[in-house]
């Protein structure tokens, strides 16, 4: 056979394949979910609740499980995401601003490029939470202590780079004062401390925090950190109207290898918005339902992009490792 016969041949056998790939997805199989941070967070209770409606607007026999790797800021998740084969079997839900952040300030395994984003899925406003007994009550009294006393308050976030890192990050710039960040590895972890008096503030979202009222400790909202007040919580100034230029939304998503084939891309992309739209799933959503922002991965890359000249300026005023 020539060369260019075997080379047709080999053509047509990897075509083959990837046809009988493609119909085969997602029946033959479980899909894989990654999730970057510890169960019983927000990003982990978000994806366990998703995970049964974008089986059933998957239809054929789709089973999704949600397997959770916690640390560096969802970087393990990440990284076992972009390694996997690109067969469609391996999803992942993504945060930024981690994913986009973490690496423009240091080295990492992990490459953004290497993921292909499916639909971004809610955009959340972090918030800056303390025990109802705590002596501070507004932004300013924070800040005020801070710059009398450098690193005197402690406050817990979900590792480097996430929205709750970044917010605090801001609000230190902005304040010109020095706190005492703690990370955790997941928002569940970052509440225990904050319940157990271990932290003076955590900063997390409306989303895993909506009714403080019912937490297990009685807490209170200090500041949101939106460009407008969260529906959820009306009441609650944000920390531009408190004086500190301070916006950090929390966003999630669903990603996949670079490499999947645009149909399995196109399919996946139908179900979210279909759960996004499903009735049911809506009554279940909890607090994340009135933070619901569905984009397509196309329109968020896009909008990620438009986002690198604040993601370096914050870089820059980190310590490099």
């Amino acid at each position: 056979m020539s060369k260019r016969g075997l080379r047709a041949l080999c053509f047509c056998l990897l075509a083959t394949a990837a046809a009988g790939a493609l119909a085969q997805w997602p029946d033959d199989k479980p899909i894989q979910v990654l999730v970057g941070f510890a169960a019983g967070g927000g990003t982990d209770t978000m994806a366990r609740t998703m995970a049964p409606f974008i089986q059933k607007h998957l239809g054929g026999h789709a089973t999704l499980v949600v397997q959770n790797k916690p640390g560096a800021a969802g970087e393990i998740a990440n990284i076992g995401l972009m390694r996997a084969p690109a067969d469609g079997y391996t999803i992942g839900v993504v945060n930024l601003p981690a994913m986009a952040f973490v690496p423009l300030y240091r080295k990492t395994q992990f490459d953004p490029a290497a993921l292909r984003l499916v639909a971004r899925v809610l955009s959340d406003p972090t918030i800056l939470v303390a025990r109802k007994d705590s002596p501070y009550n507004t932004l300013g009294e924070v800040v005020a202590a801070l710059r009398q006393r450098p690193g005197s308050l402690s406050f817990g976030h979900n590792g480097v780079g996430t929205n709750g890192h970044l917010a605090l990050l801001q609000l230190q710039n902005a304040g010109g004062v020095k706190l005492n960040d703690i990370p955790f590895n997941g928002t569940s972890q970052s509440k225990t401390a904050l319940f157990g008096g271990h932290i003076d503030f955590a900063a997390v979202t409306t989303g895993e925090m909506q009714d403080v009222g019912k937490e297990a400790v009685p807490l209170k909202i200090l500041a949101q950190m939106g460009e407008r007040r969260a529906a959820s919580v009306p009441n609650v100034p944000t920390a531009r109207e408190q004086g500190i230029d301070d916006v950090m939304p929390a966003e999630r998503g669903i990603a996949v290898p670079a490499g999947v084939p645009a149909a399995l891309v196109a399919r996946l992309r139908q179900a979210i918005q279909a759960t996004l739209r499903d009735p049911d799933y809506l009554r279940q959503a909890g607090n994340d339902a009135p933070v619901l922002a569905y984009l397509d991965g196309d329109a968020w890359a896009r909008d990620i992009a438009g986002r690198q000249a604040v993601m370096r300026k914050l870089a820059a005023s980190m310590p490099k490792e």
